[in-house]
């Protein structure tokens, strides 16, 4: 697979060799000598973290040791969605295309699970792929790597999962009872998606997989050959729309957590405060710099708010919010969570590293990410990421609410 526009080429490295990644190559020691590079990327990209010189909380840590603290001593223990995790990350949902099933999702499922990170499953699989194939496997897969008490699986519906009932088919199987009974089953309402906002999914199929979902979803003919464009509705939402849907989700399946994705819209910061007035344990939010297995190209470069300015917008939370937007290393990962964020999705990171490695890339791309938070939110001075506030962060610029920041505090999840 390829990744145009993302740093794919750093992603394999890090899914080969892991926290070693992080450092400049072993061979350029003791022959030459490192400083800063000249930054592009997006507005979080260029973005700086600032540590303070005096550090009041490495103070506290150093009291309740008995010694100096280190960067080893930073917990990234915390709660997504209401789900412990053991790191502020999660995995995306892949979607139906091709990439996005098959060998690749099953190995990112299996790494997921031994992380113990929560897992995003969806959108329109079960439709194009069936229930049995494209969603249960995966959801074994991972119930039977994840460990005791740690992460959770999340199940995406947009409006044409919501035709084939797919909640109502999870909700109901055996199969997840595990993760019910556990309480690390949730439901993700879809509203949108970043690379592509205000359109629905979007794939090609064959003539004879158009045929079996014809009627489902809207098939245009694109290009020479016999492939169709298959487009999904976004969905039709207003204020009261969303606020009874999350009513529905929590009076239906009261026993999953509610998940609601929002795409970078101008009203983002509206849209958010809705779901968690209606009781969404998390929303999140997918800056246009998303990834997505096929849109049109002139979405990709041209529609949505960056996800810097969705957070701006957003301001200090009032629950849980989560954020996704080429997330693949610490420093993004980091910024993103001194500005409001609980945890970070991996997406195209997630998928490129299990490319490379199917049995381990993903787990050393994670690795390689949790060494360079630990030393960034330790050089910060604090050693938990619900310590970090808006003003470990500078930017040329006015960033999200550039002010001190107090997060609400979810507990994490025991077993």
């Amino acid at each position: 697979m390829r990744a145009a526009g993302f740093p794919e080429a750093a992603v394999r490295d890090r899914a080969a060799r892991g926290a070693a990644a992080v450092f400049p190559a072993e061979s350029a020691y003791g022959h030459e000598v490192f400083g800063a590079v000249a930054s592009d990327g997006d507005e979080l990209d260029r973005a700086r973290l600032v540590p303070p010189v005096f550090v009041p909380l490495r103070l506290e840590k150093l009291i309740e040791l008995g010694r100096e603290p280190l960067f080893t001593d930073v917990d990234l223990a915390t709660a997504v969605g209401g789900f412990a995790s053991p790191l502020p990350v999660f995995l995306s949902a892949f979607g139906s295309t091709r990439l996005g099933g098959g060998d690749l999702a099953m190995a990112a499922s299996r790494q997921a699970g031994r992380l113990g990170i929560p897992m995003v499953l969806g959108e329109n699989v079960v439709p194009v792929n069936g229930y049995q194939n494209a969603l249960l496997t995966r959801v074994r897969a991972y119930a039977e790597e994840v460990p005791g008490g740690l992460g959770g699986v999340v199940v995406q519906q947009s409006t044409e999962d919501a035709d084939a009932e797919v909640w109502n088919l999870v909700y109901s199987d055996p199969s997840a009872s595990a993760l019910l009974d556990g309480g690390r089953l949730g439901f993700e309402l879809k509203v949108g998606q970043g690379a592509k906002p205000g359109l629905g999914g979007m794939t090609l199929l064959d003539a004879a997989a158009a045929a079996r979902v014809d009627g489902q979803y809207a098939l245009t003919s694109v290009g020479s050959g016999d492939r169709k464009l298959r487009s999904g509705s976004p969905g039709t939402f207003t204020g009261e729309i969303l606020r009874q849907q999350i009513r529905l989700m929590r009076n239906n399946f009261p026993r999953a957590r509610v998940w609601v994705k929002l795409p970078p819209g101008r009203d983002v910061a509206e849209a958010a405060r809705v779901a968690w007035a209606a009781g969404a344990d998390a929303v999140t939010v997918d800056g246009a710099e998303g990834g997505t297995g096929w849109a049109p190209t002139a979405f990709l470069g041209h529609v949505g708010l960056p996800l810097a300015e969705c957070l701006r917008r957003i301001g200090p939370p009032e629950g849980c919010l989560l954020a996704g937007g080429r997330m693949w290393e610490g420093t993004r990962v980091v910024k993103a969570l001194a500005l409001g964020v609980r945890a970070a999705a991996l997406g195209r990171a997630a998928l490129v590293a299990v490319d490379e490695d199917r049995s381990h890339g993903l787990e050393r791309l994670v690795e390689a990410l949790a060494l360079e938070a630990r030393l960034l939110i330790s050089a910060l001075g604090k050693y938990r990421p619900d310590a970090l506030a808006a003003d470990d962060v500078w930017a040329a610029g006015p960033l999200p609410h550039n002010l001190p920041l107090q997060l609400p505090v979810e507990p994490v999840p025991t077993a």
